[in-house]
């Protein structure tokens, strides 16, 4: 085996392969013709973020077998290009969670204690311990956004300091909560009820912006934000007004929208205390980075087990085109049921019917699994499955045989939650066109992409036409509109409409609020359904 180390790692990343016989391992200051002419024989590379691994280079690697990206973020590889390869593509998610835990721990006892202050004031020769009289984290509460790896992580810490802790994550099973003394709440009663607030979510277009002037408005007089996550979480005018009015006690920052910070409303602020995206920065993570990514390599390479890979396993470029829709098709299913799910997810069930469950449905299963899941931290097809368990979901499958003068391969997704249950299938139309079937007994055809608009009514006359007036008022086209309705064969509601509606437009905000205000309108959700 030829490992390529194309930037610099720990020694004790490159022991793990200098421990296994015959393998040949390439270091930064051993490549002398440049990394193409080096993969050449690789059946190995592993880069940090420096190196672009692009279609280009990959065309010079033919017996590559394995990228490997010490941290979590791949954007300087083409997943694409790798997929099409056979090449696997790891990367290393959740090595920092202690890290990262640690920093939001230590940010709150910064804000508590005035740290910083009394650091700056000492050194000027004062002793100002009067004003610097701080509060303690013990019988304060701690709102959780976010539970993840680092978001219990933190749970774990914060326990021990006495903290009251609550949290929000609709794709966390309450057994897991509990076991991390995390009371569930939602995501309102978080923000009416922290003193304390710490993010730990993924960037999606559900958590862009969550915390704005009107999550702000209901939240704790003198709450204290900490975000160690993703700088686009916040809306900045948002928080430096509540800054400003006493409304936000304190915000600890190490993330931003735009990075490195250079110019900022915050510089002036005392009560905003700033890091350089250092969370992860330790000693111990990017020591722990190296040698697990350094662990998994070899693990595929001897093995053929796949860890945290991010992209799809390999396969004949046959075997590729004929699941890649399905794959598709799923995502996209299991991204527009998650919205309708009431309460803490439980259990995923997942029913194949036709060809599709005659053959390997994993990568199909895991594909739904990731949709579902895609808003609460970094997931992707091939870990899906794994970040379900442990996040106490389970998941159960079942095969159906063909039946004459149905749909073709038809997917079933049902998602048991802690206050009940919801349901859609989808097929995939013309080779290359995922379409919904049903939805919760209903049946409707509508396209499974794009901005869509879900209403639920009552059917009677007029719902309708109001909907198309509304959006014809705010300047919304209708790409696709599609109307099921409820039979006494369905176990729903007699009488009970529903609309999917697809629309050329970003942001529903505005039309989603006045046609909720319909008087028989029931429900309404909007998903824009992405690649994943």
């Amino acid at each position: 085996m030829k490992i390529v180390l194309a930037e610099k790692v720990s020694p004790a990343t490159l022991a793990v392969f200098q421990q296994e016989a015959g393998w040949q391992v390439v270091t930064p200051d051993q490549i002398k013709n440049g990394l193409a002419a080096e993969l050449a024989d690789a059946d190995a590379l592993v880069v940090r973020s420096a190196v672009q691994v692009d279609a280009k280079l990959l065309e010079s690697a033919p017996k590559l077998r394995v990228i490997g990206r010490a941290g979590v973020g791949v954007d300087n590889i083409d997943t694409d290009a790798a997929t099409h390869r056979g090449i696997v593509v790891m990367n290393t998610p959740g090595a920092n969670a202690v890290a990262v835990a640690e920093l939001a721990l230590g940010l709150m006892i910064t804000m508590a204690r005035q740290i910083p202050k009394a650091n700056a004031t000492m050194h000027a020769g004062k002793w100002e311990k009067k004003s610097l009289q701080g509060t303690e984290l013990r019988g304060k509460t701690l709102g959780i956004l976010g539970l993840g790896r680092i978001g219990l992580e933190v749970a774990r810490r914060a326990y021990g300091f006495g903290m009251e802790i609550i949290g929000y994550d609709p794709f966390v099973a309450p057994v897991i909560a509990r076991e991390n003394n995390v009371a569930l709440v939602s995501i309102d009663e978080l923000f009416k009820q922290s003193n304390y607030l710490t993010l730990h979510v993924g960037l999606t277009p559900q958590t862009e912006g969550i915390i704005n002037a009107t999550s702000i408005a209901i939240m704790k007089k003198g709450v204290r934000i900490v975000n160690c996550a993703r700088g686009e979480l916040i809306v900045d005018a948002a928080l430096v007004e509540g800054l400003k009015s006493g409304q936000v006690g304190g915000a600890a920052l190490d993330v931003f929208t735009q990075e490195p910070l250079k110019d900022s409303p915050y510089f002036d602020i005392e009560n905003a205390f700033l890091s350089p995206h250092i969370a992860g920065s330790t000693d111990e993570a990017q020591e722990a980075i190296g040698i697990q990514l350094a662990m998994q390599v070899r693990e595929y390479l001897k093995l053929g087990v796949a860890q945290n890979a991010v992209n799809l396993p390999s396969l004949s470029h046959e075997e590729y085109l004929e699941v890649a829709p399905y794959i598709d098709m799923a995502g996209k299913l299991g991204a527009f049921l998650s919205h309708a799910t009431p309460g803490n997810l439980e259990s995923i069930h997942l029913s194949y019917s036709g060809r599709v469950a005659q053959g390997k449905t994993e990568l199909i299963r895991n594909a739904a699994i990731c949709g579902v899941l895609a808003n609460s931290e970094i997931v992707n097809r091939i870990n899906a499955a794994a970040i379900a368990q442990e996040r106490g979901i389970r998941v159960h499958e079942e095969r159906k045989p063909a039946t004459s003068g149905g749909t073709g391969s038809v997917l079933k997704l049902t998602l048991h939650s802690t206050q009940g249950d919801a349901s859609a299938s989808a097929t995939v139309l013309h080779g290359n066109s995922p379409r919904l079937i049903t939805y919760d007994g209903i049946d409707i055809e509508a396209p499974l992409h794009g901005k869509l608009v879900c209403i639920r009514n009552h059917d009677v006359p007029g719902v309708v036409g109001r909907i198309g007036t509304i959006l014809g008022e705010n300047a919304i086209n209708i790409a696709n509109f599609a109307l099921g309705r409820s039979t006494r064969s369905q176990n729903v509601p007699q009488g009970q409409a529903l609309a999917v509606v697809q629309i050329d437009a970003q942001n529903a905000a505005a039309i989603t609020a006045a046609i909720k205000a319909l008087s028989k309108v029931e429900a309404i959700a909007s998903v824009r359904l992405v690649e994943l």
